[in-house]
């Protein structure tokens, strides 16, 4: 089988040959037709994570192993099936739940694999990943029917669109009409917004250092704007949002931006910090004790989430994000992280198989 693989931190993707698993039990390979280019795959290719003062997190001591086959927003067919699977091969297409652990945890246990303490299983870290014409998954429960969600939109429901339900879940309930500041404006950031407003959130403060994607915001739901680069950030999202933020949904996540949102707070206010751009944060420690701040991590979301996620995409006009669709070669594989790197792309990009 093909892949398009990263054979050492900080290169380009090549195209490689590599031998197709055996299947066992109710594992399926899955025939990539949609695969979709995330920022986290950005830091993937550099080999590490960005922990601040901490230092890196390598991505070998996540388990990874090179060449690395990146790609964890998944649509394809089923080509093949284990012989305890109940799928068939078909033309039926499928949104694959990437974020696997390692099945005998207690997180995992509870359907819960994004919490998961022991060996993960992911697809495009600890496994290959969807760059590639074929991907193997290891049971066939990971697979959640795309029916007539448009293949490049239901591809992005796997990470950015997930990433966005999860956390915006943890902020909820919340009245309509309080402000929620969505920090990063890009794929996952207008995911967020789109699930806000589905959920009939009104006060959705987008901020953003890009003019072009905060017009994005606009166009998916966000009721206000605001764009770095003035001399009172924190003013200008209490502004926006009429009074204090009752949230953030920090998708950026550095030490500014966390900043920021819980200096903009309200007072029982919680902050999501979802973004991997690595910082550390610097607000005084007395402040969150005064005014009562929530700050919750958000990775990715577990698998009954994802099809909570594709029910409402299948069920409300779910504000979609502008979509760059490219051929899925190892060209545009590193053409589209280049320009995800470099801010290049407008929303989203998907990798298509021909």
């Amino acid at each position: 089988m093909k892949v398009f693989a990263h054979t050492e931190p900080g290169g380009a993707a090549q195209e490689l040959e590599v031998e197709r698993p055996e299947l066992e039990g109710s594992a399926v390979m899955i025939r990539v037709t949609n695969s979709g280019v995330c920022h986290s795959d950005v830091h993937c290719q550099d080999g590490y994570f960005d922990l601040g003062n901490a230092g890196r997190y390598e991505l070998t001591a996540a388990g990874a192993q090179y060449p690395v086959v990146l790609g964890h927003e998944i649509v394809g067919e089923v080509v093949a099936a284990g012989p305890d699977a109940t799928v068939t091969s078909g033309d039926t297409k499928y949104i694959v739940f990437p974020w696997i652990g390692c099945g005998e945890c207690q997180a995992c246990s509870e359907d819960r694999e994004n919490y998961c303490s022991g060996k993960k299983r992911n697809l495009s870290v600890q496994r290959r990943g969807g760059y590639a014409d074929e991907v193997h998954v290891p049971d066939e429960r990971y697979l959640v029917p795309l029916g007539d969600i448009d293949p490049s939109f239901g591809a992005t429901l796997a990470c950015s669109g997930l990433t966005s339900y999860s956390a915006v879940k943890k902020i909820m309930p919340l009245p309509a009409d309080k402000p929620v500041a969505v920090i990063g404006a890009g794929g996952v950031g207008l995911m967020t917004i789109a699930v806000l407003k589905a959920l009939g959130h009104e006060n959705i403060v987008a901020v953003d250092m890009s003019e072009a994607a905060l017009k994005n915001a606009q166009a998916v739901g966000a009721s206000a704007t605001v764009a770095v680069g003035g001399e009172d950030l924190v003013g200008d999202i209490v502004r926006a949002g009429g009074e204090k933020i009752a949230a953030a949904i920090d998708l950026v996540n550095n030490g500014d931006t966390s900043n920021a949102a819980l200096f903009a707070m309200a007072n029982g206010g919680t902050l999501v910090s979802v973004g991997l751009f690595g910082g550390q944060y610097q607000f005084p420690t007395a402040l969150t004790a005064f005014n009562l701040l929530n700050i919750r991590g958000n990775f990715v979301g577990s698998l009954p989430e994802l099809k909570e996620l594709v029910a409402l995409a299948q069920d409300t006009d779910l504000p979609k994000p502008p979509i760059t669709e490219l051929p899925l070669t190892a060209q545009e594989v590193n053409s589209a992280l280049d320009g995800l790197r470099n801010r290049t792309f407008n929303g989203r990009a998907v990798l298509v198989a021909g």
